[in-house]
């Protein structure tokens, strides 16, 4: 994952949890949490 395609998962993940105007997405969030979790682990085994 680049780091620009990173920074649009945490800017999409920050949409869904805080701007009231989004529909919730359980699902996606997971989703996304996990692919942030799983990059976060790839850099600090480096």
């Amino acid at each position: 994952m680049t780091e620009l395609e990173f920074q649009t998962k945490l800017a999409e993940l920050d949409r869904l949890l805080n701007d009231p105007e989004v529909r919730m997405d359980p699902n996606r969030v997971w989703i996304l949490l996990a692919e942030i979790s799983a990059q976060e682990l790839r850099q600090a085994g480096r």
